[in-house]
């Protein structure tokens, strides 16, 4: 119950009021409990604007507080041991990836002339390679027909 229904059920019971005790209660003035004293219900624009003005402190605390929080929050997350140690090793690994890479612009294998030699003396005997095998096979086929020949004649 907010102090303002209290103030008004006292007042329809006509009970005895003591303002200053009522002050004392709520941390309020005893000019400000008379205000709310002679409250008129609870379509009373004064009684409203009274609530609402509560509720906005009460919320401008909470906001003031998540702000605080949020603050202190960020300001440890950033300066703390496990974020420095973080970004140092991020760094580090950065630095590794730089070299790493300039030493693999530097091995640029096929300006070198060993890797030209190489490349040439591969295709050389690539193409030595299939020259046999076409002999290989010219050669095959030569026996193949002596032979059918050898058998035509009674061998």
């Amino acid at each position: 119950m907010t102090k303002y229904e209290d103030l008004i059920k006292q007042k329809a019971n006509k009970d005895s009021i003591d303002l200053d005790s009522i002050a004392r209660k709520y941390n309020m003035s005893v000019t400000d409990v008379k205000k709310i004293k002679d409250d008129r219900g609870p379509l009373d624009l004064t009684r409203q604007i009274g609530e609402l003005q509560c509720e906005i402190a009460g919320l401008k605390t909470k906001v003031h507080d998540a702000e605080l929080e949020t603050s202190l929050v960020k300001a440890i997350g950033i300066n703390s041991p496990e974020m420095k140690a973080a970004k140092e090793e991020i760094n580090d690994l950065k630095n590794k990836m730089a070299d790493l890479e300039e030493t693999l612009k530097s091995r640029d294998y096929t300006r070198q002339h060993d890797y030209q030699f190489l490349i040439e003396e591969n295709r050389r005997l690539e193409e030595e390679r299939n020259m046999l095998m076409l002999d290989n096979k010219k050669l095959a086929h030569q026996i193949d027909d002596q032979v059918n020949r050898l058998r035509k004649a009674g061998m």
